[in-house]
């Protein structure tokens, strides 16, 4: 009698395991920023009969702030890296193996920022002196490639 309860709640604990397991439902991202993260170094100049080296994706964190003008974050002169960043932080995202990322987020404008062991990378900035800026619009995707270039030589 107990091995037959002993044998009854096996078969109902494996059958509740197997009922119990929910599919995850993608949906597909329809606002927000997608994109790569390369990590470029060694000599970039142009050889003649050469093909430049191509970048390599980079595993790294994107870290997602308010647009953030370079008044706002404070940069370490000796690293180039910013060890601070005044405006809010909104998200932020591990790329896959190969440097893809993409994030959903709500109208607007963004900076990036990758985060290494002293402080966020960021090296692209537009006229205004805003740093690695990407708008979303509504209902769009905005494509982005950041470049990782510290350990590059031109």
């Amino acid at each position: 009698m107990l091995k037959n309860l002993f044998g009854f709640v096996l078969f109902a604990a494996a059958i509740c395991a197997c009922t119990s397991t929910k599919k995850v439902k993608t949906e597909k991202m329809t606002q927000g920023i997608a994109g790569i993260v390369v990590a470029i170094s060694g000599n970039q100049m142009p050889m003649k009969g050469e093909e430049p080296p191509k970048p390599k994706g980079l595993l790294a964190e994107v870290i997602v702030h308010e647009k953030t003008n370079i008044s706002q974050a404070i940069k370490d002169a000796k690293t180039g890296l910013f060890t601070t960043i005044i405006t809010p932080k909104v998200t932020s995202i591990v790329t896959d193996s190969l440097g893809n990322f993409s994030i959903a987020l709500p109208v607007g404008s963004y900076s990036l920022f990758i985060k290494m062991p002293n402080g966020y990378f960021a090296n692209l900035f537009n006229e205004k002196n805003d740093i690695q800026v990407v708008t979303v619009d509504s209902c769009k995707i905005s494509s982005t490639t950041i470049r990782v270039n510290q350990n590059a030589v031109y």
